[in-house]
């Protein structure tokens, strides 16, 4: 009898249970966040919390038992120097995006997971706990309503999504609470913008993959796993993030510690020249 597939061959597999797998991370954050915790400051001075570290263990654990041979890059492993060895294909786990928003008590953080082939995040998963949304995408996008710590919905409770045409009274941009850049400004100032909304964390990717935005400019710093699992979740819903260059991103930059440069993420194809400022 031939073999079935392993989950690491089948993106689809692997988007659900990246999906299940931010679910349960969701549990200890949500715990952290009821009863408080007070930041630490990492060495590139962001802050850190029990939520994080908590989250990344719950995370780390299913990927090796669901996962296995995989390898991982974590942002708090990663803050503490322990990298793997990274070839044609690995995971980038983001525990808790959205820190500063987690200690703001806005509700605007998530949980990422992403895997990445060839340089291109080709499945991916983002939980936020707050509203409750799950967004999580192999060669097809979904989306669904599900509380912290449930199991990951069945297939009728679950929504294909998909991007919007942009709409003819002009572009709904979504930029960074946070990290607000004068240079994404200024790229915004060159569209034909008919809102602007701000928003912390990977959910600005999810609201784009689903119709419910259209751009999200950041020129301010990043690492790979802030935006990898949004940006397979974004092509997989008929979108892109573009860098710098105007080419797709790429990810994989080990040598750089993981850090990207600038991109615009786009419901659909852009609307002007995809150069970026100076």
């Amino acid at each position: 009898m031939e073999e079935a597939p392993s989950p690491g061959c089948d993106t689809g597999a692997l988007a659900e249970l990246f999906a299940a797998i931010t679910l349960a991370a969701a549990a200890p954050i949500m715990d952290v966040y009821t009863r408080g915790s007070a930041p630490r400051l990492k060495a590139d001075s962001s802050p850190v919390t029990e939520a994080d570290e908590e989250a990344e263990r719950v995370i780390l654990a299913a990927l090796a038992a669901g996962a296995p041979g995989i390898p991982v890059v974590s942002e708090e492993a990663a803050s503490l120097g322990r990298f793997p060895v990274c070839g044609h294909e690995f995971i980038l786990v983001d525990p808790l995006d959205g820190t500063r928003e987690f200690l703001a008590r806005n509700g605007e953080f998530t949980v990422n997971i992403a895997l990445v082939r060839g340089g291109v995040p080709v499945c991916g998963a983002i939980y936020a706990p707050i509203p409750g949304k799950l967004w999580f995408a192999g060669a097809a996008a979904f989306a669904a309503d599900v509380r912290p710590g449930e199991a990951l919905p069945a297939a009728p409770l679950r929504r294909a999504i998909a991007t919007r045409d942009p709409p003819a009274e002009g572009l709904r941009a979504l930029v960074s609470r946070s990290h607000l850049d004068a240079r994404s400004g200024g790229f915004l100032a060159g569209l034909a913008i008919a809102s602007r909304h701000a928003a912390g964390s990977s959910l600005k990717f999810g609201l784009i993959a689903e119709g419910a935005a259209d751009v999200y400019p950041r020129f301010s710093p990043t690492m790979e796993w802030d935006i990898a699992a949004g940006d397979a979740i974004l092509r997989a819903a008929g979108g892109m993030t573009l860098g710098e260059d105007g080419a797709p991103m790429r990810y994989g930059g080990q040598a750089n510690g993981f850090r990207n440069g600038g991109f615009v993420a786009w419901g659909r194809a852009p609307l002007r020249d995809p150069a970026l400022p100076g």
